[in-house]
């Protein structure tokens, strides 16, 4: 098993790298990060199935406007993490943003790599 702290690391770059444009834009970069049965409930109430999640992505406009604050990661067995998180986005020009709580739950494949199997947002104050 991963020391935790380097896992919650590892898994908090993952997570960052999902909300950058460079790897939103790559369908080849979310296949490696987002398993074929990954599904989402997104902040707005929607389902997102993979196929969902990787059209939405990979044709997504805007700037990366996004932070992730009070980051932790729980080990729910030696291959599956549940990360946990505030999502922030600067949604104009006046400074209001948009706070969401956000969970993943990561698998370690037999290959050694992390992927996101479920991913959740709820909105908050």
């Amino acid at each position: 098993m991963v020391e935790s702290q380097s896992l919650a690391d590892h898994l908090l770059s993952l997570e960052a790298a999902l909300q950058t444009r460079e790897v939103r834009s790559s369908e080849t970069r979310l296949r490696e990060l987002l398993v074929p049965e990954f599904r989402e409930f997104g902040r707005s109430g929607l389902v997102y199935t993979f196929d969902d999640t990787i059209s939405r992505l990979v044709s997504e406009v805007g700037p990366n406007n996004t932070a992730i604050l009070d980051f932790s990661v729980s080990l729910l067995s030696d291959t599956v993490a549940l990360a946990t998180y505030r999502g922030v986005r600067l949604v104009d020009d006046d400074g209001h943003k948009l706070f969401t709580n956000r969970s993943s739950i990561w698998h370690l494949d037999v290959d050694g790599k992390w992927r996101m199997v479920f991913h959740q947002g709820t909105a908050t104050e």
